[in-house]
């Protein structure tokens, strides 16, 4: 599944933290700028469920 993140550095960083848990993170994008709000960041995630996980 493709996932985007949207936040501060510190926000999309602990986001990330967190769905790594659950996530098998295949791919991690660079972070690119908001467009309106330099202090964002958007950054992209290519993941699948981890095997432990499923049910």
């Amino acid at each position: 599944m493709r996932i985007r993140l949207h936040g501060t550095p510190a926000e999309t960083a602990a986001a990330l933290a967190a769905i790594a848990q659950m996530l098998r993170i295949r791919t991690i994008s660079r972070p690119y700028p908001d467009r309106r709000f330099p202090m964002f960041q958007r950054i992209y995630l290519d993941a699948t469920p981890r095997e432990d996980t499923r049910r």
